[in-house]
C-alpha cells in the first residue's frame, strides 16, 4: 500500500478580536482551531475503467488526514482490512481547487464495494448524529460481541483524563476541540489525536491503527474528551477496543450498545467514574 506525504497543513488560525473588560475594549488576537471540509473519495480500477465516488464530506481539523479517511472507512465497514487499500493520497487534479480538502482512497479492488447496506448518506458535521435503531441492527450483521480478557487498574482509570490533558497541545492554545487516545492496561498512551470534531478524533486513532497494523486493539481503553455517543462506542467496537471511557456523560444509546457487544463503558470520569456495563474489565483496590 502506497500513502502519500501528508502535506503540513495549519491546525491552528489567528485572528483579531475586541476584548471587553471592566466596561473597556481592548485590541486583542486569538488563535482559533482550524475547521475545514474534507470529501473522501472512493476509487477503484484503472485507466478508462477508473470510477471514482464521494463518500462522505467531514468538516475537520488538518493534520492526519489520511488516517482520518483510512478510520472512517474501516469504522463504517467501507473496508474491513488494510490489505484493501492500494493507496492513499491528496487529489490532485487539474480543475480541483481544493488539493488539499480532497482525499483519494484507491483500492484494489476493480469495483466500488456496495454501499447500500449501510444505509446511511454520509454527510457529517462537527457534532452528527445517526439512527440508533437502523444502526443497532446493522451492527448486529456486521460484528460479534467483544471478547477480551483485559482488565486495568481503577487507579489507573482514574489518572488517565491528566495524562490526556497535559498531551493537548492543540487544546491548550485554542481550547476549542476534543482529543481521543487510547491507553494499555498500565495506563501506557500508545496514541492521542485532535480535532474539532470528537467523531472524527476518534477516526483518526482508527486510522492510525489501521495503517499500523495494530487492529483490533484488545487489549487497550480508549477515553474520549466528551460525551460518549453512540457513534464513537461504534468506533470503538470497529476498533475491537473492550472498553471505552469519557469524560463526560454517555448517550442512552451508546449504553444500549455497550450492552449488546460486552463493551465496557465508563463516563463522569473526573476522578471517580461511572461503569454503565460489564465492570469486571476494572480491577478494584484490595
Amino acid at each position: 500500500m502506497s500513502i502519500s506525504t501528508p502535506k503540513n497543513r495549519k491546525a491552528r488560525t489567528r485572528t483579531g478580536l475586541l476584548r471587553i473588560e471592566g466596561g473597556q475594549a481592548f485590541a486583542k488576537s486569538d488563535l482559533l482551531i482550524t475547521e475545514e471540509p474534507l470529501e473522501i473519495r472512493l476509487v477503484a480500477g484503472s485507466g478508462k475503467q477508473k470510477v471514482r465516488h464521494t463518500l462522505a464530506v467531514t468538516m475537520r481539523t488538518p493534520g492526519s488526514d489520511f488516517e482520518l479517511a483510512a478510520g472512517f472507512l474501516f469504522a463504517e465497514g467501507v473496508i474491513t482490512s488494510r490489505g484493501q487499500i492500494q493507496r492513499i493520497a491528496y487529489c490532485t487534479d487539474a480543475g480541483e481547487p481544493q488539493h488539499y480538502n480532497i482525499v483519494n482512497v484507491e483500492l484494489k479492488s476493480d469495483t466500488l464495494p456496495d454501499l447500500a447496506p449501510l444505509e446511511r448518506h454520509f454527510y457529517t458535521t462537527s457534532a452528527c448524529g445517526v439512527c440508533g435503531k437502523a444502526g443497532l441492527d446493522n451492527l448486529r450483521l456486521r460484528y460479534a460481541k467483544l471478547d477480551s480478557d483485559f482488565q486495568i487498574p481503577a487507579e489507573t482509570v482514574a489518572q488517565l483524563p491528566e495524562k490526556l490533558r497535559v498531551q493537548q497541545g492543540l487544546f491548550e492554545q485554542t481550547g476549542g476541540l476534543h482529543a481521543a487516545a487510547i491507553f494499555d492496561g498500565s495506563g501506557n498512551l500508545l496514541a492521542l489525536r485532535e480535532d474539532v470534531g470528537r467523531h472524527n478524533a476518534l477516526d483518526k486513532l482508527v486510522g492510525w491503527a489501521l495503517l499500523e497494523n495494530r487492529l483490533p486493539l484488545s487489549q487497550c481503553l480508549v477515553l474520549v474528551s466528551g460525551r460518549a455517543s453512540y457513534e464513537l462506542a461504534q468506533k470503538t467496537l470497529a476498533a475491537g477496543i473492550p472498553a471505552l471511557a469519557a469524560i463526560s456523560a454517555p448517550s442512552s444509546l451508546a449504553v444500549d450498545l455497550a450492552k449488546e457487544f460486552n463493551l465496557t463503558l465508563i463516563g463522569f470520569l473526573r476522578g471517580s467514574f461511572n461503569i454503565y456495563c460489564f465492570p469486571e474489565r476494572i480491577r478494584l483496590n484490595p
